[in-house]
């Protein structure tokens, strides 16, 4: 009963930060053209008033990132090429990772070595704790199946560790590099201060349900494995 009442507490932390950014965005979608320059050009813009020639724009269907390993800025189609406070918003948020990857931002960088092993990593993790209970019933030595499990928790639990380690850096990303340089550029329209503060919150708490969804998966399999 306790582990039902976790797992529902967990799955409403999860969704609402989601629902909630997705409201937000949404909100400042709306006028689609508030802006001459569209986001993708306006991240270009920033790239080259910091010096950061070399860094790329693109368009891409895999969410709004920037890829520090490519040097490239990604930003969603409707971000891209949108004109909305949303889009300008939300490029200079990426634009701010690309200047924490320039200033040798250590979070960042120690997140990129992080994602790049944990991920196959987790797939293992999962596979382990399907197998567990089995091959403790087939060999009939309850220590292998406990190892083993203990092996599968800790592989999934690695996903939280990074999204733990990504919140320091989408909430510097925010507030110590993009609104300032909104803000001291005056690049914004009068009144969009506050709503693009909310966008950068936005764009922060997406890694919050994240790092909540890891921690429901492992709870899950808990559950499960219970049984």
């Amino acid at each position: 009963m306790h582990i039902i009442i976790l797992l529902l507490g967990l799955l409403a932390l999860t969704i609402g930060p989601g629902l909630w950014v997705k409201a937000v965005i949404a909100r400042y979608s709306h006028p689609a053209n508030r802006y001459a320059h569209s986001g993708g050009e306006f991240a270009r813009q920033l790239l080259n008033t910091l010096e950061l020639r070399h860094i790329k724009t693109e368009q891409t269907d895999l969410g709004d990132h920037y890829d520090p390993l490519d040097k490239v800025v990604r930003l969603s189609e409707k971000n891209f090429n949108g004109h909305s406070l949303a889009a300008i918003t939300i490029a200079a948020h990426e634009v701010g990772h690309a200047i924490q990857d320039a200033t040798g931002f250590k979070p960042l960088k120690w997140r990129t070595r992080l994602v790049q092993w944990v991920r196959p990593i987790e797939k293992i993790g999962a596979g382990v704790l399907m197998v567990a209970p089995f091959t403790a019933v087939l060999t009939r030595v309850p220590a292998i199946g406990l190892i083993m499990l203990l092996g599968g928790f800790l592989t999934l639990g690695s996903g939280i560790a990074v999204h733990c380690l990504t919140l320091p850096t989408e909430f510097d990303a925010s507030f110590r590099r993009a609104l300032p340089l909104l803000s001291s550029k005056k690049l914004l329209h009068q009144g969009d201060e506050a709503g693009a503060r909310t966008l950068l919150t936005a764009a922060a708490l997406t890694y919050v349900a994240g790092s909540l969804s890891s921690l429901l998966n492992v709870a899950r399999w808990w559950a499960i494995l219970r049984r």
